[in-house]
Parts: structure tokens; sequence; C-alpha cells
């Protein structure tokens, strides 16, 4: 016998019990991008490579080791995308979208990079992101924030989450910066890691991310960024900050939040948490107003988030914040009883969900004894059994039995009894 065949390490099943806490989440992000009026997107998963080698850098750790990376019948080098920025550029640009024109647009989808599986952190990823284009100002910047902090707001998490602000400046002064920090290094590579050894000459400003103890106290004493920022960029980063306050969104200025690759400037923010042990960033942002040259087109300014979907489900699940309505179920099971019930039941229950659009309704199919179909009724989470049997099939009736409550069971008039159900079961809901 052959070996059972099994899902890929890191790509789940998302299992029918788990599926309603998904579309909750789901549909709160969507009615949440439709208030702000951001427009969908919808791109490949699989793009050249060359895009994600251009866009990410080819001596990262993403395009060099996490990648899926295959070549077609034809010999073209395709990938999953391991992020959707860049496959969202590419797709502007190809289709005009981005000539003398302002753009919010939203995504969500699978994402894929090989990296090792833990909790809230797959192969198979989800994101849900916000792109805008066209905008240079601080406003831009700023009501992307405030759209993130309504989302904490709106799944009750507010408490739970920090927001943490930095500018990266302009090309030229960040360039600026990287030559201090690495003579700054240099000047202490005996206290590197061999990684931050390898990012010296590669990509400087990513050894500040690094969480070696044995590092800290180097790190604590590196040049920083807001030191050497341009004046532009300064009087950017106060306006942020200025409207940010006036919304009362609190902050914290964190000086070692940098992005490595060069296409970054200015803005960038991350929303983080300690609920989640040391897996703590929950959505990360900013401005990329490089990336559209990079990838070849005109220079278009940019700025943008994602949320990992895994990482804010699994703060939903540990917080206990996803509504128990939520989570969904049946209102009324319909049990056939006797000779030509089974049909007789399919059909009232399509007049059911005609006159009862919210209803949720199961209709016994299969079979079996009264006690096992009302097994199958309680199982299934519903308020009230409907009794369909040939007594009832022949003076029109249907029987209603409450499983959640102390209310006694009667038989009614079909009409009667579809109106009960509209007072006390969808009229509830």
């Amino acid at each position: 016998m052959s070996n059972k065949i099994q899902a890929i390490r890191g790509m789940n099943d998302l299992l029918p019990d788990q599926s309603p806490a998904w579309q909750y989440l789901e549909h709160q992000l969507r009615a949440l991008v439709a208030r702000y009026d951001y427009r969908e997107i919808r791109t490949p998963i699989v793009e050249q490579t060359g895009l994600f080698a251009r866009s990410i850098g080819e001596a990262t750790d993403v395009v060099e080791k996490e990648m899926y990376t295959f070549d077609d019948r034809n010999g073209e080098s395709l990938t999953l995308r391991p992020e959707n920025t860049a496959a969202v550029v590419r797709a502007a640009m190809e289709h005009g979208l981005l000539h003398n024109q302002t753009q919010r647009l939203w995504y969500m989808g699978p994402m894929f990079r090989y990296e090792r599986p833990q909790k809230g952190r797959y192969r198979q990823f989800h994101q849900i992101g916000i792109e805008a284009y066209g905008m240079t100002g601080p406003d831009i910047d700023a009501e992307i924030i405030l759209l993130s902090a309504r989302l904490w707001r709106q799944l009750g998490m507010s408490e739970y989450v920090t927001l943490e602000l930095n500018s990266l400046g302009s090309p030229e002064a960040r360039a600026r910066y990287r030559e201090a920090l690495v003579a700054y290094f240099e000047a202490h590579r005996e206290v590197l890691d061999e990684d931050s050894q390898r990012r010296l000459t590669s990509n400087p400003l990513r050894i500040l991310d690094s969480k070696n103890p044995d590092m800290a106290e180097m790190l604590a004493g590196a040049p920083q960024l807001f030191d050497h920022l341009d004046d532009e960029s300064r009087e950017h980063f106060e306006q942020l900050k200025a409207t940010l306050d006036a919304a009362g969104i609190g902050y914290r200025l964190n000086p070692r939040l940098v992005r490595g690759l060069d296409y970054y400037s200015r803005t960038v923010f991350e929303w983080t948490t300690t609920a989640l042990g040391s897996q703590g960033t929950v959505c990360g942002g900013g401005r990329y107003d490089g990336l559209v040259e990079q990838l070849g087109g005109k220079a278009v300014p940019a700025v943008g988030f994602a949320i990992g979907l895994e990482r804010l489900m699994l703060l939903l699940e540990t917080l206990e914040l996803i509504p128990d309505e939520a989570m969904g179920g049946v209102d009324a099971y319909l049990l056939a009883m006797g000779d030509g019930a089974e049909r007789q039941a399919l059909l009232l229950g399509e007049r059911l969900r005609d006159t009862l659009p919210a209803l949720r309704l199961q209709v016994h199919c299969g079979g079996g004894s009264f006690k096992s179909q009302i097994r199958r009724a309680d199982r299934s989470g519903a308020r009230v059994a409907l009794i369909l049997g040939e007594d009832e099939i022949a003076h029109g009736r249907l029987t209603l039995k409450p499983l959640r409550d102390d209310g006694e069971q009667q038989t009614l008039d079909q009409d009667a009894a579809i109106a009960w159900l509209a007072e006390r079961i969808v009229g509830e809901a």
C-alpha cells in the first residue's frame, strides 16, 4: 500500500470549524477599505522571478533562500509571489494606472516563502495590503495609519497594539547615514555576529534589526538615522506626527525601525504587540517612493502597509476577540419523517429560504429514525427542530421543537410557522 499523501509542510488546510472566523475577519477588512474608497486589485500568484529579484534584491535572504522558484516548460524562471507590493506595481505599470493619476488600491491573498514553520507563520500565508500611489505629502501617510488604527478599534484590540514610527529620510540622506553606520560597525567588527558581518557590505541598515543580545550594547550606541535627515524629510515627519497627535493616535518613536532596501524613504511604521511573545509585529508599512522607478517606470510616490492574516488571526484568538455570533451555525434543522417526506422537506426548505433569506437552515438528508434525526439536529447547534411527517404533510402543517430553551413543542400551519420563525429566530439573530 502506498504512503498516505499529506499536505505540504507549512501549507495548512483551513477546516470548516475554522473558516467562519476567517470569514469574519475578511468581512471586517473588506468593509473597512470600502469606507476609505480603496479599490481591490488581484494579481497572479506566479510572476517572473526577475520581478522579485529586482524589487527585493538578489542578495537578500528572501530571494536567495526563501522563494519558491521553478522553470516552466519554456525554460522561463517563475516564482510564487513572496509578497505582493512588487506585483501590484507591475500590474499598475502594465495597465497604465500610474500615469498622471492617484490610486488607492488594496489586495488580499496567499503568499509563499520557504521559512521554518511556526505558530502564526507558515510557508503559504495570507496578507492584506494597502497601496497608495501618486501622493507625496504626509496626509496620505497619515490616512493609511488612521485606517489601520480604525481596524484595531473595529476588532476590539486597540489596547493591545502599539504604533512605532520612524523616518528614513531621502535616499541621499540615507546614503550619508549608511556611511556613518558602516564606519561605526567597522570600528566594532569584533562584536558583530556572522550574519551582521555579511550584511555589513550588502545591507548594513538591517544590522540594526538584530536580536542578538551580545550586540545590544553596541547597537545602542550606533548613530541614529534621525540625526542625518534632510530638512524636507524632517518637516514631512513633523507634519505626520502633528496629524496623528490631532487624531489622538498614540505612537512611540523608534530610531531602530528601518527598511533595508534603497527604494524605501521617509515614513516607516509598524504596529506591534506583546501578546504573541517574540512574534510581535502585526502590521508593517511605510513609503517606497523609489520602487516604481526601480522596476522600470517613471518615479511615482507610493506608500502602503501589509498585515499577515495568520498572525492577526492568532492575536484575535489569543485575546478571545472573535464574537460568538461570527462563528455562524444553523438556526433550524428540518427533519423528514415517513414515506415521501424527504422530497417534501426539500421543497419546504426552498420555500423557507425564499421567504426568510436570513434563516440558516439545514434539511436532513439520508433517512434514519426520528431518534437519530433529532440527535443530528441537536448536534448541529440549531435552536429549533422543524418536523415534517406524514400528518404535517397531509394538513399543511409544521411541528416546531425548541432545542436550546424550555419552550414548548407546537404544531402550526406552515404560514404561521414561517411567521414564528421570522419573529423568534430570524428577528433575534
